[in-house]
């Protein structure tokens, strides 16, 4: 079975995140998503509103519950420290992959030299870059040994929802119905995800 690796920190995940890693499957002919929401994002500044890990995975599995295309891997979870995908990469093929592919947003492309391990992280990932109708992507920028991936370029839906839009929508008391599974929209409102912290009082 062909599978895609699609990381993030999901926080929270939403019909963006599905909509484009189903499309890109599709066009690409691998049989199932496997969604590793990340543990400690490396990226992520601290004070950031990112919810606790396990909410992040639960939210995950909640939303691919009855999808045959995903499954959701808690593989980052399961490792102490900062979540990078050099190590799970690594730690897939120690589990027997053959191939680990690995799904990325256009916009994600030119940080990658700034992940860890990037020169590793070529060699032992084949990166997919979603990109949306229209958006450019600034190759210039990148050094020769990325000019490999303009061929791993995938055109994917243009989805308006972002983790950050809900998670203003939320905080500011207003609907998030649609923009991800309903069974998300309940978690998020059970354990009051991304509401504003409460004014200190003297």
């Amino acid at each position: 079975m062909r599978k895609l690796c699609f990381g993030g920190s999901f926080n929270p995940i939403h019909y963006g995140h599905i909509c484009c890693a189903r499309a890109a499957a599709e066009k690409l002919g691998f049989e199932r998503v496997e969604l590793i929401p990340s543990a400690q994002p490396p990226h992520k500044l601290p004070g950031a509103n990112l919810a606790a890990a396990d909410h992040r995975l639960a939210m995950c599995r909640m939303a691919v519950a009855s999808d045959k295309l995903f499954s959701v891997n808690d593989i980052e979870m399961r490792r102490n420290g900062k979540s990078y995908t050099i190590q799970t990469a690594r730690q897939l093929k120690h589990e027997g992959w053959p191939e680990v592919n690995w799904l990325i947003g256009a916009d994600m492309l030119n940080s990658l030299p700034t992940w860890r391990d990037p020169d590793a992280l070529l060699r032992e990932v084949s990166f997919i870059v979603m990109a949306r109708p229209g958006f450019h992507l600034d190759w210039s920028s990148l050094g020769p040994e990325y000019q490999q991936l303009q061929q791993n370029v995938v055109e994917v839906p243009a989805v308006n929802i972002s983790a950050t839009g809900i998670r203003q929508k939320v905080a500011n008391g207003q609907s998030i119905d649609g923009l991800t599974p309903h069974t998300v929209v309940e978690y998020i409102r059970r354990h009051r995800l991304y509401l504003p912290e409460p004014l200190a009082t003297t």
